[in-house]
């Protein structure tokens, strides 16, 4: 049984597959992409994402130990002084492997293994978005300002339309007060001429009785006189 053997033997003995894998690894620091068949890809890739981690690290033992794999000494170097620059953004998925069909000879599956490296207009793209989308806050801050310039003045006209609207209850409410006042002056004027009469009838009441007596007796008085 093969325990703990993660590795495919790819029909190969042990020091022809590890020779092979050095040779494909270097190529692939070296060009940055190679064209193989699909099983022989997805080994590769463990392979050449351990030696960039190794070259991230970047200390003596972890380029002694990249040195030991890949055998150009230029490539190893070329490795370590770039892997921070393209490969410090994240933590792992450094390659990709991208399925191209069939073989036209034996029809064995054909992959494409590339390293995954930020393009050199990229930075600029970003920028350029950056100050799109700085632009585009501008902008965006600039119509909320004049949104709320809106709303204020619109806030403003209502209030003082309310405060219309209530000053004028305010100004009928005076005028009907007013009205009022002006037909009560009348019947206060009336009662002060009616107000003698009451004083007549009063001092009627008051008179004595025999004033009435004398007062009738006149009046027989002159009725006998017209008679004669």
């Amino acid at each position: 049984m093969r325990h703990r053997k993660a590795s495919l033997k790819l029909n190969r003995t042990t020091s022809h597959r590890l020779a092979m894998f050095r040779n494909m690894v270097t190529s692939l620091f070296k060009h940055e992409r190679i064209r193989t068949t699909g099983p022989k890809a997805k080994e590769l890739r463990r392979l050449a994402e351990h030696l960039i981690t190794l070259a991230k690290r970047g200390d003596l033992h972890a380029r002694r130990q990249a040195l030991a794999v890949i055998r150009e000494k230029d490539v190893v170097h070329k490795l370590f002084d770039e892997a921070n620059e393209k490969f410090g953004h994240s933590a792992g998925g450094y390659t990709r492997i991208v399925k191209l069909g069939r073989r036209a000879g034996d029809a064995a599956p054909m992959s494409l293994i590339e390293l995954i490296v930020p393009e050199a207009g990229g930075k600029k793209k970003s920028k350029k978005k950056g100050a799109k989308t700085e632009a585009a806050k501008a902008k965006t801050g600039s119509a909320k300002k004049a949104d709320a310039k809106d709303r204020d003045k619109e806030k403003s006209a209502k209030k003082e339309s309310a405060t219309e609207t209530k000053k004028k209850p305010k100004s009928k409410k005076k005028e009907a007060l007013a009205q009022k006042d002006e037909t009560a002056k009348p019947k206060k004027a009336t009662g002060k001429e009616d107000a003698p009469e009451a004083k007549s009838a009063s001092s009627r009441k008051k008179e004595k009785p025999g004033d009435e007596s004398e007062k009738a007796s006149k009046k027989k008085a002159s009725k006998e006189e017209k008679k004669s």
